[in-house]
C-alpha cells in the first residue's frame, strides 16, 4: 500500500517534536494546493487567470490574476496553521499574525508567465523556526540561512498535481489524483544522478553573461568533440518547478546567473522563497546547489526579497560550472 502524505507527516511529527507544527502546516498547504489546481483547471470557465493586475509584485514581476488567487489561498492556509510570519513574493512586506513557532517564505505561483500556454507552474515554500529574538525584531526572522529550514517543498500544477517535499531526511514526491482524498507517494524517492546529460538556462540572455558563463555553455554545446567530451541536450521551460522536477527524475543542471543588465547583477531568482527551498530539496535528493561559487544554503539573505544567482542539479556538473563561473577573465 502506498505511503500517504498524512502518514508520512504523522511519522515525522512523532519522531521529532519540532516537526509537529510543520506537519500541521503542510496539511493545510496540501488543501490549498488542491484548491489552486481546481481553479487552474476551471480557468476557461471563470476569470482570465493570465490577465495582468496592472501592478508589479515585490519581486518586480507583473502580477497575474492567478498570482493573487494563489497568494490568498496560501495566506489563508498559513493563518489556519501555527505560522507567525508570512513572507510572500506577492507582498511588499512580511505579514505577522499569531504566535506560532514557524515563519513561512513562499512563492505562491512560480512560472506565472506560462499560465496562458498551459505549461506546468507551481508553488514553492520554505518553513523556518521562529526564535524569541525574532519576535522582538521581526525583520530578522527572514535573515536565516537555508540550513535553518525545517521543511521545504513545491507543488506542481500540471497534468498531475504533485508535491515534492523534504523534512531534512530525504526528498519525497506525492501525487494527488483526481477524486482522491489526499496525496500518496509517487514513484521512488528522487536520487539525482551525479553526472548530467542536460542543462537548462535562458540562452537568450547569452549576450549579457559574464565570460565564464558563456565559456561554460559554449563547451557544453561543443559536445563530445569539445573539452567536456560528451553531448549535452538543452531543456528549458521557464517555470523553475517544471525544470527542477525534470532534474529530480533524470538529472541535469539548471542555472540562472547574474548578468550585466540593470537589476540583474544578482540574478533574478529570490533566495528565501525560491532558491533556498529548492536547494534544500535538491541536496536531500543527492544533488548540489550553489550561487555559482558558494553553497546556497549557507548564504545569509539580506532581506525577504533578496536575489541571488542560482546553479543546481547533478553534483559533478554543479562543481564543473563553479570552475567556469569563478575563473578570472
Amino acid at each position: 500500500m502506498a505511503l500517504t502524505l498524512d502518514d508520512f507527516l504523522t511519522a515525522a511529527a512523532e519522531a521529532r517534536a519540532e516537526l509537529r507544527p510543520v506537519a500541521e502546516t503542510i496539511r493545510h498547504f496540501a488543501a490549498a494546493a488542491v484548491t489552486v489546481q481546481a481553479t487552474i483547471a476551471a480557468g476557461g470557465a471563470g476569470d482570465d487567470l493570465a490577465a495582468g493586475q496592472d501592478r508589479q509584485n515585490a519581486g518586480g514581476d507583473m502580477q497575474k490574476e492567478l498570482d493573487v488567487v494563489a497568494d490568498r489561498a496560501f495566506l489563508a492556509a498559513a493563518k489556519a496553521s501555527p505560522v507567525a510570519f508570512y513572507g510572500s513574493e506577492e507582498q511588499d512586506e512580511a505579514v505577522a499574525f499569531g504566535d506560532g513557532p514557524l515563519a513561512l517564505a513562499i512563492d505562491p505561483l512560480d512560472g506565472s508567465s506560462n499560465i496562458e500556454t498551459n505549461v506546468s507552474i507551481g508553488t514553492i515554500f520554505s518553513l523556518l523556526p521562529v526564535e524569541a529574538s525574532h519576535r522582538t525584531d521581526p525583520a530578522t526572522v527572514f535573515r536565516q540561512p537555508g540550513t535553518r529550514q525545517l521543511a521545504a517543498g513545491f507543488f506542481i500544477y500540471g497534468p498531475q498535481l504533485l508535491l515534492v517535499v523534504t523534512l531534512g531526511q530525504g526528498t519525497k514526491v506525492f501525487l494527488h489524483a483526481p477524486g482522491a482524498e489526499g496525496f500518496v507517494e509517487f514513484g521512488k524517492a528522487p536520487a539525482i544522478p551525479e553526472d548530467a546529460k542536460e542543462y537548462a538556462v535562458n540562452a537568450s540572455n547569452r549576450r549579457h553573461w559574464a565570460p565564464g558563463v558563456r565559456a561554460y555553455v559554449e563547451d557544453l554545446d561543443a559536445g563530445r568533440d569539445g573539452p567536456r567530451g560528451r553531448d549535452f541536450g538543452m531543456r528549458y521551460v521557464g517555470s523553475m518547478v517544471a525544470d527542477a522536477y525534470r532534474i529530480f527524475r533524470r538529472g541535469g543542471v539548471f542555472f540562472y546567473p547574474g548578468d550585466t543588465r540593470k537589476g540583474y547583477e544578482r540574478g533574478r531568482l529570490r533566495q528565501l522563497y525560491e532558491t533556498n527551498p529548492m536547494a534544500f530539496c535538491i541536496e536531500q535528493a543527492g544533488g548540489a546547489a550553489t550561487d555559482g561559487a558558494r553553497r546556497m544554503l549557507e548564504i545569509v539573505p539580506d532581506g525577504l526579497h533578496a536575489r541571488t544567482p542560482f546553479v543546481f542539479g547533478s553534483k559533478a556538473e554543479v562543481e564543473a560550472a563553479k570552475g567556469y563561473f569563478t575563473k578570472a577573465g
